[in-house]
């Protein structure tokens, strides 16, 4: 790992797009008839706990080998700002595999009406985790990209920009133009007849 501004920020965009990656695979809520399978879920706790894993060792790294630099502690900042949306995803990913287990373990009593009312109750704390999930998700990944621009140096072109003399305003304006010579006289033009 290297700690100059531009790794830095395609470090921070790296992780943004994985966070992005984690939100496209969260089941969708609302369908009580399709139900997000548990080991899918497990599979993205699992994920979010690598990245947040990653997040650690970004910070780790970056505090270990600090330059003292704005731009590195920028970056440690950002890094260090995605674990709590990190976590609470993979808080409330967890919610819905307590809750998917508890379906699965009451399947047998679906037609009793106690078991029915809990089971519905389950759905709908599952729907709101995963809504949970999103939002964390999305909140991550936005901190994450957000803090990248404000990483990542200046394009060649703004550093050549801000680089350049400016010009005094007396030497940029045209001189005056001549003042145009009188219009000439307009030759009267032969008319003929037929």
């Amino acid at each position: 790992m290297t700690t100059n501004p531009l790794a830095d920020a395609l470090a921070i965009r790296a992780m943004a797009s994985a966070f992005d990656a984690q939100r496209g695979k969260l089941p969708v809520p609302g369908d009580p008839h399709r139900l997000p399978g548990s080991v899918a879920v497990a599979q993205q706790i699992s994920e979010l706990g690598k990245l947040i894993t990653e997040l650690g060792d970004e910070v780790l790294f970056r505090t270990a080998n600090r330059d003292h630099s704005s731009r590195t502690s920028l970056a440690v900042s950002s890094f260090s700002v995605a674990v709590r949306p990190a976590g609470e995803a993979a808080a409330a990913l967890g919610e819905v595999a307590q809750q998917l287990a508890f379906l699965e373990r009451t399947e047998h009593l679906h037609d009793l009406p106690d078991s029915r009312d809990a089971r519905e109750a389950a759905g709908r704390v599952i729907d709101e985790a995963l809504g949970m999930a999103n939002t964390a998700l999305r909140e991550a990944a936005d901190s994450l990209h957000a803090a990248s621009t404000s990483v990542s140096p200046p394009s060649r072109r703004l550093r050549a920009a801000l680089g350049r003399t400016p010009t005094p305003v007396y030497e940029a304006v045209p001189a005056t133009p001549a003042v145009p010579a009188p219009a000439t006289a307009v030759a009267p033009r032969t008319v003929r007849g037929r």
